[in-house]
């Protein structure tokens, strides 16, 4: 009887539409909340936010970002503040997608993008450096480092227009 059961329950299914994704094709849509691959921003000005305070290391619990700060100058300025993250690394076969970098974040620097085509043949490709997770400057913006006149920067986070 259980296999009348099977069989009647294969016979239903046969007739159904097939619910298969044809993947480059069609992308499946991710929930609004999904976190993909991690990525470094910029302030409009083309600055980067990334003040190299290591906070998001700190808060990972994979030990998963390594993050080596290094002293801005007025002739190669990465960030407004004093420092800039001279290294930058995400091994992503550590990363556990959590977000607690994100949370820690005092300048909102790294974002969990919705990326989610990452993929590795070597286990030194999982290790994303500053230069694949920083976004392009805002276009007709220099890219980092600028020159800028002696003493325009001395605060960690730049004003920023009213939009009111």
């Amino acid at each position: 009887m259980n296999v009348i059961k099977g069989f009647a329950t294969t016979f239903k299914h046969l007739l159904e539409e097939p619910v298969t994704i044809e993947y480059p094709e069609q992308v499946q849509q991710f929930a609004e909340r999904y976190k993909g691959r991690h990525e470094l921003k910029r302030y409009d000005n083309g600055l980067e936010k990334c003040i190299g305070c290591a906070l998001c290391a700190a808060s990972c619990p994979a030990d998963a970002i390594w993050v080596e700060a290094a002293e801005n100058t007025d002739e190669a300025r990465f960030s407004p503040g004093e420092r800039y993250a001279k290294t930058y690394e995400i091994n992503m076969l550590r990363c556990i997608f959590c977000g607690y970098c994100e949370d820690a974040c005092p300048t909102e620097a790294i974002v969990l993008g919705r990326e989610h085509r990452m993929s590795f043949t070597d286990r030194r490709d999982a290790i994303y450096t500053k230069d694949m997770l920083i976004n392009p400057p805002p276009a007709g913006k220099p890219a980092t480092p600028q020159q800028v006149e002696p003493g325009v920067y001395n605060r960690s986070i730049p004003d920023m227009e009213n939009p009111l």
